[in-house]
């Protein structure tokens, strides 16, 4: 059994995106809840963001988001469960990254990706060692990984980085993932 207590999920906040999107961010939000594994999230109640923190909280899992004060707005807060509002993006992206064990990728714009590239970043440069999954059932993230690829071959990171990147297509396997690097890394 891993120290996988916490979970750090980066998604859009969309809502005009395909239902499958909305299904899996569902299904990762139960699944969480099942292993008793606290969701981590930017707080907003749409999109991947809200689908996937109302299926943990339906379930009785933990929650826990984190919202800048501009955007209250916009991505609409989920007011049933645990929230924190901070002044800025910087504020929130360090608090999510504090918070959690782990990272899970589901498809999302530009902002998840920044999200993501910016943790991978922070990896890469040895600054921290938690693991991170991408998660899609129709291979949404395959360009990111062939762009990764294409990085790793043209010696910009080096070919040990491979195993810090995380495909997965269901969240079994994802949090799955997760744990046992969680365990390689003896955390």
């Amino acid at each position: 059994m891993s120290n996988l207590r916490s979970v750090c999920v980066y998604c859009g906040a969309s809502g005009e995106v395909r239902p499958d999107y909305i299904a899996l961010a569902e299904q990762l939000g139960r699944e969480l809840a099942k292993r008793d594994i606290r969701l981590v999230y930017g707080g907003g109640g749409v999109g991947l963001m809200g689908a996937c923190a109302r299926a943990a909280h339906e379930s009785a899992g933990d929650v826990l988001g984190i919202m800048p004060r501009f955007l209250l707005e916009k991505e609409r807060m989920y007011q049933d469960v645990e929230h924190r509002i901070v002044e800025d993006m910087h504020t929130r992206k360090q608090m999510m990254f504090d918070e959690a064990d782990a990272f899970i990728v589901l498809p999302g714009g530009i902002g998840t990706l920044e999200e993501a590239v910016e943790i991978l970043s922070w990896a890469r440069l040895g600054l921290h060692a938690k693991p991170m999954a991408f998660l899609d059932e129709d291979g949404f993230w395959a360009p990111f990984f062939e762009l990764m690829s294409h990085i790793i071959d043209g010696k910009f990171t080096p070919e040990s980085f491979r195993a810090a990147l995380v495909h997965s297509d269901t969240p079994e396997k994802a949090i799955d993932a997760l744990c046992e690097r969680i365990v390689m890394l003896g955390q």
